[in-house]
């Protein structure tokens, strides 16, 4: 009873560590990895639109002073020039020492994105400016990335901004001998420049930006699938040490019962129940084995740490262990994994090509291959059967939990616990179906995670 409650803690422990790492817990702190790097884009996009905007102004203040002949106040313009350079270093300097990037942090990118347009629309006659129109731009920006209050915020003091730029302005000052109908000319061609400079950028920078929150919102989907299989293998794990433990009890009092059998004189008389009984002591020493390996594998026993093993021998070892359980003669293996590589015997990599390779021994009995290679410094194990191949739906949802065509109440965890365990040693599961009959599933794993 005191291991079951110390295995039902650590199991409810593992959950919570899990819950917190993939974002399965409050809505606070879901997915803060994923989180930060959509942030971390989008921050970089507003510099790269601050660089834009900074040589759009600098063309612009060269096109009006000089070709227009308009005087313009350079050094206060080129101050707020200067200061929109500094910002976007600060800004690459913040996120090369891993800033958090959070709404506040683009909140305050954007508002001084505005203040820094007041000020150059300011000294450059205010309102009557027609790139006035550019403020539309940061609100756009802000719409897509910001929450409700903090886009009404900046929707607010953009609005403030715009009123002062109608109180207050530094009028231009404008040469002699234009008249109302050119000025007029010129203010209609600012106000066409400004909106395909505006529609431009809106287009541009939404569409990636509205891309990174797409990639978000797919990373935080895959967490959450993830956290909820991490559940499952967790009730799975406790159900399986459950039964385990209970099992151990009576498959040791099997065990003495079959032992003192083998000692009595009128039982060990008959050679077919001297037989009989030998067989069903092996069977209990299968069943023995099984409940070990269970325990082993959900951490639970004690006394069994993993050892010190090569590639090449663990796969013998296993292939073994198989063939002797299974009374299966049937398997290949076709060695290409090179020069040997020193590992740690993983137990549950034993129990994902055990479940693979049984999986191919119920549909072809007569033949499966397991393939060893390896790939630069991933090793690949290959199993093949000339069954009847993957249903195209099974492929699609390949290493979700009930995804079967054996049609056994259950059936499909198999595959689900591969995909996951495989996945916990940073490897990954691919399965196809072969052109001539039979199918294919191929473990990859780094070696690096096997490795001392």
């Amino acid at each position: 009873m005191t291991d079951w409650v110390a295995l039902r803690r650590k199991a409810r422990r593992t959950l919570i560590d899990t819950a917190r790492r993939l974002g399965a817990g409050p809505p606070a702190g879901f997915g803060e990895p994923d989180d930060q790097e959509g942030g971390r884009q989008n921050l970089l996009l507003l510099v790269q639109l601050r660089w834009i905007a900074v040589a759009g102004q600098i063309m612009t203040i060269a096109v009006v002073q000089g070709g227009l002949g308009i005087t313009l106040p350079l050094g206060p313009m080129a101050v707020v020039l200067v200061g929109l350079v500094l910002l976007n270093l600060v800004s690459v300097g913040w996120l090369a020492r891993g800033g958090s990037v959070t709404e506040g942090v683009l909140f305050v990118a954007l508002l001084l994105n505005v203040v820094a347009l007041t000020g150059q629309l300011y000294l450059s006659g205010g309102a009557t400016n027609p790139f006035t129109s550019l403020f539309l731009l940061q609100l756009t920006l802000a719409a897509v990335l910001l929450s409700s209050r903090a886009t009404l915020a900046l929707v607010a003091l953009t609005t403030a901004s715009l009123g002062l730029l109608m109180l207050a302005s530094r009028p231009l000052v404008l040469p002699m001998g234009d008249g109302e109908d050119e000025l007029f000319r010129l203010y209609l061609v600012g106000m066409l420049v400004g909106f395909v400079i505006d529609a431009a950028l809106i287009a541009v920078f939404v569409t990636r930006v509205s891309r990174n929150l797409r990639r978000q919102d797919a990373r935080l989907a895959d967490l959450r699938q993830r956290a909820a299989e991490e559940d499952h293998i967790v009730r799975m794990g406790l159900l399986a040490s459950g039964a385990a433990h209970e099992l151990g009890t009576p498959l040791s009092s099997l065990s003495v019962i079959l032992g003192d059998w083998r000692r009595m004189p009128e039982l060990t008389a008959s050679p077919d129940i001297a037989r009989e009984i030998e067989e069903m002591q092996e069977a209990v020493g299968r069943c023995k084995a099984i409940v070990t390996g269970i325990l082993l594998a959900a951490g639970a026993a004690r006394g069994e740490a993993p050892h010190l093993t090569t590639v090449r021998r663990f796969v013998a070892e296993l292939v073994g262990d198989w063939r002797r359980m299974r009374s299966c003669f049937s398997l290949q293996v076709r060695d290409e994994f090179g020069e040997d590589e020193e590992i740690v015997s993983d137990t549950a990599l034993k129990q994902v090509l055990f479940n693979v390779l049984d999986n191919a021994l119920d549909l072809s009995p007569n033949f499966v291959e397991l393939v060893l290679l390896r790939d630069g410094d991933t090793l690949r194990l290959s199993v093949t059967d000339r069954g009847p191949g993957f249903a195209p739906e099974m492929l699609a949802r390949l290493g979700q939990p009930y995804t079967s065509s054996k049609g056994r109440l259950g059936g499909g965890l198999g595959l689900f616990l591969v995909v996951n365990v495989v996945r916990k040693l940073g490897g990954t599961v691919e399965a196809r179906n072969r052109s001539y009959g039979g199918a294919v599933v191929t473990i990859s794993l780094p070696l690096s995670s096997l490795t001392v």
